[in-house]
């Protein structure tokens, strides 16, 4: 009878410490996560940082004579592509490739439209010399660098939770138990380039150039 209860015991204790090694490893997924959904949030801050200036930076470069509108048109059209892609994206993007894809070519266009019209700006010495001007370079610079930083950052913290979900016997419990955790996407990187351009708005000289 001692004999039954003592085997009751440690397969009692055994099945305890079974439970709580499978609780932790849960736990600690729930915490990867919440890592990627942070770095997330910060990618979109600073998206969204920069899709603010942007009405600034219109409204300024108009009041140069004879400004090129084409290449106003086209960064209005992007930054209204790029805002309407991140109203549109749902929780579930950093799971969909597709949704992802869609959104990173928007916000890379933007990039795009902005290089050049910073190009065009090079023209237009008088309007660099207007301190509102100046002013909004000195911020979209700090932007474009904080965009890069983030989205590197948010690789870094994406490919953890993609290995960790990967391993053994994380990925047995994944599949045996059901739970609900998918591969995060990447930022990739354009051809020639980090994960994102970086635009340097003062260089030596006073000019302006984009460095893919």
């Amino acid at each position: 009878m001692k004999a039954a209860i003592g085997c009751l015991l440690v397969v009692l204790l055994l099945g305890g410490l079974v439970v709580m090694w499978v609780g932790g490893v849960y736990n600690g997924l729930v915490g990867a996560e919440e890592g990627v959904t942070t770095a997330w949030a910060q990618v979109e801050t600073v998206y969204q940082r920069r899709a603010d200036l942007i009405p600034n930076l219109v409204a300024t470069v108009k009041g140069a004579a004879d400004f090129e509108q084409e290449t106003l048109r086209q960064v209005i059209e992007a930054r209204s592509k790029a805002t309407q892609v991140g109203i549109e994206a749902t929780p579930d993007l950093l799971n969909n490739p597709e949704a992802f894809s869609r959104f990173q070519q928007a916000q890379d266009g933007l990039s795009s439209a902005l290089s050049r019209l910073l190009v065009v700006v090079e023209r237009y010495p008088e309007l660099k010399a207007v301190a509102a001007f100046q002013d909004l370079m000195v911020q979209l610079e700090g932007t474009e660098n904080r965009i890069s930083v983030e989205r590197n950052r948010y690789n870094q913290v994406a490919r953890g939770y993609n290995t960790r979900i990967r391993r053994v016997p994380t990925s047995w419990f994944i599949q045996i138990l059901g739970w609900a955790f998918e591969g995060k996407t990447y930022f990739a990187s354009q051809p020639g380039a980090q994960d994102a351009p970086t635009v340097d708005f003062q260089q030596p000289g006073g000019g302006a150039a984009q460095t893919d």
